[in-house]
Formats: C-alpha cells, structure tokens, sequence
C-alpha cells in the first residue's frame, strides 16, 4: 500500500528508519534509494527535487522521428540523371528517355512479353531504394533488386513476343526479388520474386516470415488489400520505397507500408547481392524517374 509520500509501507519503513545506521553506510543507502527510486515521489525524496521536474525530465526522453519526406536524398546516389540510359541496359525496341523519365512502351503491333532495363553500375544487397513511376494503360511493372540476369525463363515466351523481339535475349532478364506495381490489379506494393518458384510471397497488406521456397507464414495483417490499393494513383505518379535490410524487406507506396517480408533461408535467393532492374510487363507506357539509393554493404 503506498502512503501519502510515495512510498509502500516497506519502502517507507526501511528508508525512515535509516537515521538509526552509521552515518556513511546511511549515505549508500540514500544513494541506492535514489536509483531504485520507481516514481516520481520516490525521486522527490532521494535528491530533493520537485516531483514535477522528475516528470519533466523523464518525457523529456521521447522524441518523434523527423518528418516523412520522399525528397531528402542524404547519403543516396542517383542511378538515373535524367537525360540518358548511361548505366542501364536493354532492348532498345522498348526503353528510351523522354522529358526526364525513363519510358519503357510495349504496344499491341510491338508487344514486348517481359521486358528489363538492367542497372549494370551496382549491386546492392543491404540499401534504401527511392524511385517515382506512373503506368498509362493496363500492363504491369515493377523494380527489381538484388537480382541476376543469364538465368534460363521459367514461363514460356508467347510466338507473338519471339516473332516481334527474336530470340530471348536472358542478358534482359532478371530473375530476383521485385516491388510490384501494376496500378490496374491488386498486385501493387507486394513482394513478388521474380522467375523463381517462390512468386508472390508477401501480398500487399501482409506480413510474412519465410524460409526461402519452402516456407511461409503470416505474421501480421497491415489493412485491407483493396483499401490499400486506393492509395496507388493511376495513369499518375507514385512515390515508392523499398527499404532492404539482412532478410528483411519493405515496400512503401506513396507513404503507406505495404508489404512486409523476412526471409529467414541465408541461402534464398532473395538474400543474395544483386542488381537494379526495372520490369515493363504487358501493353503499357511506364515511366520512371528521381531514382536514388543509398547503399548500406
């Protein structure tokens, strides 16, 4: 039971009965009450402060972290300037650079199956990854990392896309982990790995632990996936980010946590160094700019 002073009836009887013990071993006493002390009373008495500044000081200890801010590129690097491809590499057929953006284009009478635009400056396994892309039309797309290239295509390529492309050319691609984004479909913001048997892995809205291809879990629910979506803008741009760490992974699109995943398997191809990519999928323009990274390992 605690007194009118702060203290239970032990502490207080231990504490005002002191004045009986040696005058030094009553000092060490006074000291262990004042860091034992577990109110603001209790530190009220030991060092003869008001209570109020107890409190004070201990609030003063929570702070919130800076403000969101898809802009502030400290510490990150470019992998885009803005004018050429310098860096990328892909089929010609279907990326170019128009009014600041990468344009990646896939048309019905030039249709491009899957396509990637492969960033050949960097491989990144750890990283914070800041990039804005818009969709005009119903194809997908997507950025990859930590990804390969020269990995035989799981999927069969339709004779439409060979007869318009040519052979498959696997320099163009990637096989790895990838931030989904297909406005038009529910697929925005999950983790898909790409050309693996894995495949989507965390949809938008989860949380899942995982142990490579054998394994998955939910963990945890972020919202809806349909509530979600009406966050993602289309035929319009979308500020994401994709925060890479160890075997945890996260997606962030236009502010909001999307999808969540910690691959838990050291030997997962999602948790191996690898490269940059972005994805053109189906029939759509897509463009891509501001694009930033800042590399951890």
């Amino acid at each position: 039971m605690e007194t009118k002073d702060g203290f239970d009836s032990r502490t207080r009887y231990h504490l005002f009965n002191m004045n009986a013990l040696p005058k030094p071993l009553w000092t060490s006493c006074a000291v262990i009450a004042f860091l034992c002390a577990g109110s603001p009373a209790r530190a009220q008495v030991a060092t003869n402060k008001p209570a109020t500044s107890a409190i004070r000081h201990h609030a003063s200890a929570f702070t919130e972290p800076d403000p969101l801010d898809f802009s502030n590129h400290d510490g990150f690097v470019p992998l885009f300037d803005g004018r050429s491809l310098k860096g990328w590499d892909g089929n010609p057929k279907f990326w170019r650079v128009a009014d600041g953006a990468i344009v990646g284009e896939s048309t019905p009478q030039h249709p491009c199956g899957h396509t990637y635009l492969v960033y050949r400056d960097m491989t990144a396994k750890d990283f914070t990854l800041k990039f804005e892309m818009k969709i005009v039309g119903n194809g997908g797309s997507g950025f990859q990392y930590r990804s390969r290239t020269g990995v035989p295509w799981l999927s069969p390529i339709p004779a439409g896309v060979i007869s318009n492309t040519g052979p498959v050319n696997l320099n163009w691609m990637m096989t790895g982990p990838q931030a989904d984004f297909w406005p038009t479909r529910v697929y925005t913001g999950q983790f898909y790995s790409e050309n693996t048997p894995m495949r989507i892995v965390a949809w938008r809205g989860q949380v899942v632990e995982s142990f490579g291809e054998k394994r998955k879990r939910l963990m945890g629910s972020i919202g809806d996936r349909a509530e979600l979506g009406k966050l993602v803008r289309t035929s319009d741009w979308n500020q994401y980010t994709v925060i890479a760490r160890g075997g945890t992974f996260i997606h962030i699109v236009n502010g909001q946590l999307m999808a969540v995943l910690v691959d838990d398997d050291p030997k997962s191809s999602n948790n191996r160094p690898g490269l940059f990519g972005i994805e053109l999928e189906s029939i759509a323009r897509l463009y891509v700019r501001n694009i930033w990274v800042k590399k951890l390992d």
